[in-house]
């Protein structure tokens, strides 16, 4: 009887030790630390209580549980790839990147199960329903209207879920194998057709430079043959006035030569020894002269000539 008395006593004991160390354990679990950028949502019997912010905290034992824990830094949520048809019936696949945000815990933890599942269907859903209004080739071209479009559809269901979207971007635009041939084609042709715009431009180009450079050498060829037929002929007519100014000046000193004493007679003494000269010249060349018959008055014969002497006063 003593024996299973002391077994008893020992169960007990067991017992209370083990729901002492229950009590020890709830009681140390119901301090709570809180990181920087976190919330924890806090239940008491089931039923939210509050939402500790970041530092230490002290909870009921057993009444109170920390249901939730919200993590407030931006997150990336990476948006599965996903089939679209554009408007031009075309099969594209699509895939992109949330940044996203909580910024009501509460709204977080009770407005919606699971918010970045909700955000990443929500964000296909309108990218196909955007997709369908666009054609391929402005697919690639709006990416920003797409982008802003998502946004502005995950805002609208961000205040009930206490959620904060703040960008979304595409990843990939990937078109079937068939179209990115076609517009592999269509890039080569366009590349081929602007290189042929681009040689002719230059060819032309070059056309007009070498005319432009014919023109030029042309003008300048004018231009300084112009200048070559001035120079000669002002240079002529230096030569000539030069000239004319000696003859005149020469005219002048003969002319005051004559008029000083003794010049008539220096004038004749001098035209009668040319004239004489050339007559002996003549006589040494094989050529006929007739001559007046009376050479011994040479005087006759200047006058003849043509050559008389004028009288001094």
């Amino acid at each position: 009887m003593d024996h299973i008395d002391n077994i008893i006593a020992l169960i007990n004991l067991a017992i209370w030790g083990f729901l002492f160390l229950i009590f020890i354990f709830k009681l140390l679990t119901s301090i709570r630390i809180v990181p920087t950028q976190s919330a924890y949502i806090v239940e008491r019997l089931g039923k939210y209580k509050k939402t500790l912010n970041a530092g230490i905290h002290v909870l009921t034992p057993f009444f109170d549980r920390v249901a939730f824990i919200q993590d407030l830094k931006e997150e990336t949520i990476e948006v599965p790839p996903q089939m679209c048809f554009t408007r031009d019936n075309v099969q594209v696949e699509v895939d992109g990147v949330i940044y996203i945000s909580v910024i009501d815990p509460e709204r977080a933890s009770y407005g919606i199960t699971d918010y970045r599942f909700g955000s990443i269907q929500l964000a296909q859903t309108t990218m196909r329903s955007v997709f369908g209004t666009l054609d391929l080739d402005t697919t690639f071209e709006e990416r920003e209207v797409i982008n802003a479009k998502i946004v502005n559809v995950l805002s609208e269901v961000g205040s009930t879920w206490g959620v904060r979207v703040h960008r979304y971007e595409i990843k990939n635009i990937v078109p079937p194998n068939s179209v990115r041939d076609a517009m592999e084609r269509q890039m080569t042709a366009e590349r081929e057709k602007r290189a042929k715009i681009a040689k002719s431009e230059g060819e032309k180009q070059s056309r007009i430079n070498t005319s432009e450079g014919v023109k030029q050498e042309s003008i300048n060829r004018s231009e300084g043959e112009m200048q070559r037929v001035i120079n000669e002929a002002e240079g002529t007519a230096s030569e000539i006035l030069a000239l004319a100014s000696a003859t005149s000046k020469a005219i002048e000193n003969i002319a005051m030569a004559i008029t000083s004493p003794g010049g008539q007679d220096a004038v004749y003494l001098d035209l009668s020894q040319k004239y004489l000269q050339q007559l002996d010249k003549l006589g040494n060349e094989a050529t006929q002269i007739i001559f007046p018959a009376d050479l011994r008055n040479p005087h006759d014969l200047l006058q003849q000539a043509g050559i008389n002497k004028v009288a001094t006063k």
